[in-house]
């Protein structure tokens, strides 16, 4: 394999790929799409550390593998933040997110539906790597709107200064890489 980053992740190794965020900075590339065997491992360990909760919740699409196995394994529900307005969705609610590993800013978004699941519950918020946290913010933003409470925030790793926080939970430290 090219450049990567080995780690060990809830007790699997993995390889990463390093691949340039721009000319001064690469990043170890986390995606969980396709890796069934870590997404039940993170979730399981992941689950262990959360605080009670009644719902899931997470933006499209990294997080969505990480909050459907997580919410299967505790039997509670998941909500997804959606990228783009879709025709089944009404009324829906908005917030606008700069993330590091996005080009240009998104907006996510929850239909009344969604709303109304999350209204009045304990929302666990998850995803796959929390890095600047303005994913994290976002998503804040949705559930307070929604009318929720912030149980926790959880990710599989923590990426850079991220992993000093103390208000994350998180399983492992990803490095940046600075050229």
């Amino acid at each position: 394999m090219g450049n990567t980053y080995k780690m060990t992740i809830a007790g699997l190794e993995r390889e990463l790929p390093i691949c340039p965020l721009n000319d001064k900075l690469d990043i170890a590339a986390f995606v969980m799409f396709s890796d069934v065997e870590l997404t039940m491992a993170v979730a399981n360990q992941l689950l262990a550390k959360s605080p009670y909760f009644d719902i899931i919740l997470t933006a499209e699409s990294k997080g969505i593998p990480l909050a459907y196995e997580m919410a299967r394994e505790s039997g509670k529900s998941y909500v997804v933040a959606r990228k783009s307005v879709k025709l089944y969705m009404t009324d829906p609610i908005a917030v606008t997110v700069k993330s590091i590993t996005t080009a240009a800013e998104q907006t996510l978004y929850l239909s009344q539906e969604k709303v109304e699941m999350l209204r009045g519950k304990n929302v666990l918020i998850v995803d796959d790597v929390i890095s600047t946290g303005e994913s994290l913010i976002a998503l804040e933003k949705l559930a307070t709107e929604a009318g929720s409470e912030i149980a926790g925030k959880a990710a599989v790793l923590a990426e850079g200064d991220a992993a000093d926080r103390k208000d994350i939970i998180f399983l492992e430290k990803l490095p940046l890489f600075f050229k």
